[in-house]
């Protein structure tokens, strides 16, 4: 049976598209101008009317808190000029309350309403057009709190008066209808929704013509109808008709345009498209922060649409923030028991189910489903929704009988409210398969899951996240059934549109942003690796399938990171790109000073957490905007194969990809191999536990000089035995091995495994790493090399003389005092200028070795760094525990004891490194400790040093992967340039070096490992261009 994981559950949210307030409900800018043009009686009433002038301004530009003391001055004056019960003190009444209704504050509003009508019928009798005004403006009211009966009896009302009073065809008909149409939507009666929202349309278009704001009213909220009848197309042209409107008429800042953009951003949101999705929710965010306040119900509106957004990035500390926000208002404006609080209440326990906290999640379920049953009618689509995930929740813990039970009434009332080909009826006939699947009932199953997919691909299109989920459920059930030639055909289908949408996501937001939505995909990823190693390691398809996958999406941010500020950085003629580049670089500079400043240094802790949250922010709207303006410049990018990929490995050589993944609840280990030219073969290597453990157990006898080489040999052919011997089984003869390790396995020098022969593999193998087979199809620009720089033995104010070139603990860059002279590193920049023929100035000693020296550079021919570098685990020494691995990584430089560093605080972070220029720079060698080392993330390689440089475009890398002595690595490097130099390949230089050394070339103290094994080579092997 295969893998649960590749199920996908659906699970219905609710998004607010048009919200509480989102119809165009009423009216009263028309009413408010006919009060408005009364002659003045008086001084006193003319400033009234001038007060009431600007009100209008300013409701139209939605400042209601400006509005409202205006407002409350027009009333108090017609009050005293013209007594209590004037019809124009009526229309004042009429205004505060629609003011007071816009900002939620239902009671204050009901009361003026109720005053306003009084007025009016006494003066004017039952039946006249104002009075109808009243009626209508009660309605809405009792509509915005889904006090529907109340709504509805007063909307009729209205109606009937107008209708008898002003015609068939008067703008304040189309009120009515609008407003009834509203009331019938919201209880789920479309059908009689859709003919009333068009009787007004119609008759809008007619008085008003195509370009007014109630025109465009009427549009949004047949676009929002459609879009709840899945008939998105339609919804969206709609929409976008609307928001043309609304930014001619009333300005790009308006609420109305906010709401606009939120229901646009719904739209690409059910259809995937999460990028557009998110602008478009962001942009109507700040609009309505901006005209309506950070309380206002509007906004949490957008809270709730971001939340639910972010869920489904599995962004899910951003999403449960945003829910939290939202509901907190809800409450605050409406009560505990309104609709909308129900929704909130159903998103977090969505949310909740999500995380795996399934008793949190069915306690805002049922939370949700009681407000539901008592404030809607019986089966409205929001019950519908409650039902269906209440059932999924029950079905994950096993609850069978009461998951069929709340799924097929959810699908019931789906259907009989929203007809047969909804989204919704999908959602539960999918659910409903799910569990006869796991029943055992395959042929039911399979009907259900065919229909669902019918539905999802006519609504969606078949590139939605949903549509592949379902085809991967479809591959599940066949394989449950030992049906492998359907379960890798539906697999292969639902691979390709994560790839689809996988392409698309990853253009926005910041590294952690595309982390998230890589883990959105995920089980999908060990599925089918599972699928080919545990049920079919000899099915060749299964092979090629689970490759392909790996390939895609093994070390895809790094790739995308890399590629993007590649192609930033070659558009010159671009000035825009290059001032984003300039700004985010000196963000990040400033971030990680806020990082590694004292704590001391500032005013309070609060002050400190207020900067560095401001600065945290800013980075990630600028990486935001550069990932999307290198979309703009780039090429699309063509479908990775395996047949590609084949090309680009030499002849002699064997592709092994290593990858970490999950099966049946247990993490394991398996490799891939592939040739120029042939099949690839794959190998399942077993738990990763025990696996692991033997890594450990290898580091901790490499990293020390005085470890028994018996000791190391012994560990060292515990992991061979494990990892590369049955890798070695399939390379048969092949001697060089392009290697792409993952996980914890980044963490160890291949090279000084032990074979059965009891031989080092670096005495018969020459090992290249790489993050991901992909790295072979990356293009290295050769154009606009500059000159090399060296940077070696930096000032430092302490008089010791340091052994190694490591910072162990994060107190040391607080310190003042603790930095020891590298002596060696002046020998080791004398001999590579020799060496390679430098001139004085491509050399950066002494007080000149400072971290603004580096960020000067500009695509060096090569770099060459060697100081003190630092990898640090998060620590309590540190104030900020910084959660970023590339902050807790890196070099630092002269000046650093004083963060004096030519304009820089001396600690160079690899966050910072991540924007350097290198694009064409053939090597990056650091000479330091921990260079190669950082924080492991299974499918992207470590987080440090090496993966920055990569970033920052450089070819290949020389890193460590311990604390390295000083002296031996002077004299690894002087000989490695010396091999460069004599046109050895970048990685053959290094083997040779590793070879000579064991053998006693260069004296028996580095035929130790930890002198030999200490560097790995990753990147281009070729020799450099000199």
């Amino acid at each position: 049976m295969m893998k649960k994981f590749l199920i996908k559950f659906s699970v219905s949210s609710v998004i607010t598209v048009v919200g509480v307030l989102g119809f165009w409900i009423g009216m009263p800018v028309p009413i408010v101008e006919q009060a408005m043009s009364q002659v003045s009686q008086s001084e006193e009433l003319a400033e009234a009317e001038r007060l009431n002038e600007q009100v209008v301004q300013l409701y139209q530009q939605g400042k209601y808190n400006e509005a409202i003391p205006l407002a409350e001055q027009a009333l108090g004056i017609r009050k005293k000029v013209l007594g209590d019960n004037h019809q124009d003190v009526a229309t004042s009444l009429d205004n505060l309350a629609q003011l007071y209704w816009k900002q939620g504050r239902y009671s204050e509003a009901e009361d003026h309403y109720q005053q306003s009508l009084a007025i009016r019928k006494e003066q004017l009798g039952e039946n006249h057009p104002d009075v109808a005004t009243s009626l209508n403006n009660l309605g809405v009211l009792y509509y915005s709190q889904e006090i529907y009966t109340k709504a509805e009896d007063y909307y009729q009302q209205s109606l009937a008066i107008r209708k008898q009073k002003l015609g068939e065809n008067h703008p304040s008909v189309v009120t009515s209808l609008n407003n009834l149409a509203a009331l019938y939507y919201s209880q789920g009666r479309y059908a009689k929704a859709e003919t009333f929202f068009q009787q007004s349309l119609s008759i809008v278009k007619q008085k008003l013509g195509y370009k007014h704001p109630n025109v465009a009213s009427s549009l949004n909220n047949l676009g929002k109808l459609y879009y709840s009848q899945g008939r998105y197309k339609k919804a969206e042209d709609y929409y976008q008709q609307s928001l043309a409107i609304r930014k001619q008429k009333l300005g790009h800042n308006h609420p109305d345009v906010a709401q606009s953009l939120n229901n646009l951003a719904e739209i690409y949101y059910s259809q995937g498209r999460y990028v557009e999705a998110e602008n478009h929710y962001q942009q109507s965010l700040a609009i309505r922060k901006q005209k309506l306040g950070d309380n206002h119900l509007s906004v949490a509106i957008s809270f709730n649409n971001l939340a639910l957004l972010y869920n489904d990035q599995g962004r899910y500390k951003e999403a449960e923030d945003y829910y939290q926000q939202s509901l907190a208002i809800r409450k605050q404006k409406l009560g505990d028991n309104h609709s909308s609080v129900a929704q909130s209440l159903n998103n977090l326990g969505k949310l909740y189910y999500s995380q795996g906290r399934y008793k949190e999640a069915e306690d805002y379920y049922q939370q949700s489903l009681a407000i539901r049953n008592q404030k809607l009618v019986k089966n409205h689509p929001s019950v519908a929704t409650s039902l269906n995930n209440l059932a999924t929740l029950y079905y994950s813990q096993g609850r069978y009988a009461e998951a069929e039970d709340y799924y097929q009434q959810s699908l019931d009332i789906f259907k009989q409210k929203l007809g047969d080909n909804h989204t919704s009826v999908a959602t539960s006939i999918n659910n409903l398969a799910l569990l006869y699947r796991n029943q055992g009932k395959y042929a039911e199953a399979e009907t259900r899951y065919k229909k669902s997919l019918a539905i999802l691909k006519q609504q969606l299109g078949d590139n939605h996240p949903n549509v592949a989920a379902t085809l991967n459920n479809l591959a599940s059930l066949y394989q449950s059934q030992g049906n492998t030639t359907r379960a890798i055909e539906f697999l292969s289908q639902g691979l390709a549109v994560e790839e689809y949408n996988l392409s698309k996501n990853l253009v926005a937001g910041d590294e952690r942003q595309k982390q998230d939505y890589m883990m959105t995909i995920s089980e999908t990823t060990d599925g089918v690796i599972s699928l080919n190693l545990q049920y079919e390691p000899k099915n060749l398809e299964a092979t090629r399938l689970a490759l392909k996958a790996i390939f895609e999406r093994k070390g895809r941010i790094l790739d995308v990171l890399s590629n993007s500020l590649q192609i930033l950085r070659q558009r010159i003629d671009d000035p825009q790109s290059q001032d984003l580049l300039t700004e985010l670089f000196a963000i990040r500079t400033q971030h990680a000073n806020l990082i590694f400043k004292k704590p001391e240094d500032f005013p309070s802790p609060d002050v400190y957490r207020k900067l560095l949250t401001e600065v945290e922010n800013k980075a990630k709207k600028l990486a935001d905007q550069l990932g999307h303006r290198s979309a703009e410049f780039r090429n699309l990018s063509q479908p990775i194969t395996l047949e590609a990929i084949q090309k680009q490995i030499p002849a002699d050589a064997a592709l092994v990809e290593l990858v970490r993944y999950e099966s049946f609840g247990k993490l394991r280990y398996g490799a891939y191999i592939l040739y120029q030219s042939g099949e690839p073969q794959a190998i399942d290597l077993g738990e990763v536990e025990a696996i692991d453990k033997a890594v450990e157990k290898l580091r901790e006898r490499l990293r020390v000089d005085n470890s028994r080489t018996k000791n190391i040999k012994t560990a060292a052919r515990e992991l061979d035995q494990m990892v590369m011997q049955p890798v070695r089984q399939v390379l048969g003869e092949t001697k060089t091995i392009l290697l792409s390790p993952d996980a914890a396995l980044n963490l160890i020098p291949f090279e000084a495994l032990v074979d059965e022969n009891n031989q080092y593999l670096v005495e018969n193998y020459q090992i290249t790493y790489l993050t991901s087979g992909r790295d072979l199809l990356r293009q290295n620009p050769h154009n606009n090399r500059q000159s090399p720089l060296v940077m070696a033995d930096p000032f430092y104010y302490t008089k010791i003389v340091a052994v190694n070139r490591s910072i162990d603990h994060i107190s040391q860059l607080f310190a003042t005092k603790n930095f020891g002279r590298l002596e060696g590193t002046a020998e080791e920049a004398k001999a590579i200028k020799t060496t390679m023929g430098l001139s004085d100035n491509q050399i950066k000693t002494k007080g000149q070795a400072t971290e603004n020296a580096l960020k000067q550079v500009k695509n060096p021919d090569f770099i060459h760094i060697a100081t003190h570098g630092f990898f640090l685990e998060p620590s309590s020494e540190n104030s900020t525990n910084v959660d970023n691995p590339l902050f807790r990584s890196g070099l630092v430089f002269a000046g650093v004891e004083k963060r004096q560093s030519g304009g820089d605080d001396g600690v160079f972070t690899a966050n910072e490194a991540t924007l350097l220029n290198l694009v064409g720079t053939q090597l990056v060698v650091l000479s330091a400790c921990d260079t190669g080392i950082g924080e492991i993330s299974a499918g992207e390689g470590i987080y440090g040093l090496r993966r920055a440089f990569v970033i920052a475009g450089s070819e290949s890398q020389l890193i460590s992967l311990w604390k390295v002595d000083d002296t031996a690595t002077k004299d690894l490097m002087v000989a490695y340039y010396q091999g460069l130099k004599a046109r050895k390949g970048r990685r053959e230089a290094l083997s040779q070096i590793q070879r000579d050394w064991l053998k006693g070339k260069n004296g028996k103290t580095y035929q130790h490992p930890y002198y030999w094994a200490s560097f790995i080579f990753s990147g281009d092997s070729t020799p450099m261009e000199l």
